[in-house]
């Protein structure tokens, strides 16, 4: 990663402490699901102990299901290891203010053994070995995600007492592109890109989407790393946000039969003088470096889509004319297609349609970089490009279930050879899991269909 300037520097944050403006300072790192979790801090002890020191937290962190409850399977941290510590590392250009909550500032942390070494299937773990490989190449790869979310006129509580029924969106229509209905709860929007730029982002725009209350808020694109630790910041920010507000708003892929959260997620690569190699000029205004690239995009989704689709829920946005993916294609500006190569020139990039709002980034951005490598190291070349519905065209599908993505992940020699044994160990008991809690809770759908007529 490049040198910059972080959007809170060490020296700002003693001055601010000093001044009584700073009274709290939060340690987190992004578990496997994404979420940030760790420990808040009087700031005068983290001044004095943990910025040269870090902290520690049990490392059953990653090795629970989403729920917190401690499960098996996992080599790094289990009942017969004892559930130890590991250690949370202060990465610094990732020190800033967090104005949602009150004078408070909030550091991402990397996770390492007492020996030092660090925690290899800790996600931004994963994240910073894919780029690593990039730079081998001279390659940074540079990246935006695209979050939408459904909000709801309901506080979290309220949508926990009713079992996540009968809650009401903030819009009651669809109001995609719809200035009058983004108003409709634009003072929500408003504080909360307001406040992610005070944290250091660069805010795009807002605009409404096609589900009830849906709507996306969109960022500057930056270095790989840089756009999953703010993804992540975002994500818990506007939870917060939201809930200071008396609303509530949700992430989840697939929240109802209507059109589900995605998270479409644009990459680009750069040389080491700042100048994007993708544009070219062959036919498709495509570098062969961007061909390599895409190809292995196109050549190892299926091996990976469970990096990019990590839970049950996420599988149910795969459906025919959903603007979420079906076939493993590319297209340029084709929304029906799992990649859409759009821009021209420095702009040139491709974007990955799917992820949800669910996803975790680093894990996403992560495995669009080992099959961008993957394409590159064999100098794979890409298949013609789907010029019409790639809904109803004769190509291979996205995965259709959790346990389809997970069985392929296994058997992977993709995954194996880009994230070694260790981590793919991990993230398929990640989804053995995620599937054994699902196969034993029986669903609204069981008993509306069961209850009196079977």
């Amino acid at each position: 990663m490049a040198d910059r300037t972080p959007p809170l520097t060490v020296e700002e944050l003693r001055s601010l402490v000093a001044a009584g403006e700073i009274d709290t300072v939060a340690l987190a790192f992004p578990d496997m699901q994404g979420r940030l979790q760790g420990k808040r801090f009087a700031a005068p002890f983290f001044l004095d102990e943990v910025l040269a020191h870090g902290t520690e937290g049990c490392n059953y962190l990653l090795a629970v299901d989403t729920e917190m409850n401690t499960v098996d399977g996992y080599a790094m941290s289990s009942w017969d290891s004892g559930y130890g510590d590991f250690a949370l590392r202060p990465d610094l250009a990732t020190l800033r203010r967090v104005p949602w909550n009150e004078a408070t500032a909030l550091v991402t942390a990397d996770l390492a053994w007492a020996d030092g070494s660090p925690v290899v299937a800790a996600p931004r773990q994963i994240l910073r070995r894919q780029l690593e490989r990039l730079a081998a190449h001279g390659l940074t790869a540079h990246v935006g995600t695209e979050l939408e979310f459904i909000v709801f006129r309901d506080t979290y509580e309220q949508a926990w007492d009713s079992g996540y029924r009968d809650l009401t969106p903030a819009n009651q229509y669809n109001i995609d592109y719809s200035i009058l209905g983004g108003g409709r709860v634009e003072p929500l929007l408003r504080r909360i890109r307001n406040e992610m730029a005070a944290a250091g982002l660069t805010v795009e725009s807002a605009k409404g989407e096609c589900n009830p209350g849906q709507h996306e808020i969109a960022f500057r694109y930056d270095e790989a790393l840089v756009t999953c630790d703010q993804h992540a910041v975002y994500k818990t920010g506007a939870k917060e946000i939201a809930a200071q507000e008396g609303y509530s708003l949700t992430f989840m892929a697939k929240y109802n039969e209507r059109e589900g959260n995605s998270c479409h997620i644009h990459l680009s690569l750069q040389d080491a003088a700042g100048t994007n190699v993708m544009a070219g000029g062959d036919p498709h205004g495509m570098s062969a470096t961007m061909r390599h690239f895409l190809a292995g995009q196109i050549a190892a989704l299926r091996d990976l889509s469970l990096l990019l689709a990590p839970n049950v829920n996420s599988y149910k946005r795969f459906q025919p004319g959903s603007f979420a993916p079906t076939a493993v294609a590319w297209g340029h500006d084709n929304r029906t297609c799992a990649f859409r190569v759009v821009g021209h020139g420095p702009s040139t990039r491709f974007e990955n349609r799917v992820p949800g709002g669910d996803v975790n980034p680093y894990l996403a951005v992560a495995a669009m970089v080992a099959a961008g490598l993957h394409g590159i190291e064999r100098g794979l070349e890409l298949p013609p490009p789907c010029p019409g519905n790639a809904y109803a065209a004769d190509l291979a599908h996205v995965p259709t279930t959790l346990r389809e993505a997970a069985e392929l992940w296994e058997t992977s020699e993709i995954a194996k050879e880009a994230f070694g044994a260790e981590v793919v160990a991990h993230y398929r008991n990640m989804a053995r899991v995620e599937l054994a809690a699902f196969d034993a809770a029986v669903t609204d759908w069981e008993l509306r269909r069961s209850f009196e007529r079977l």
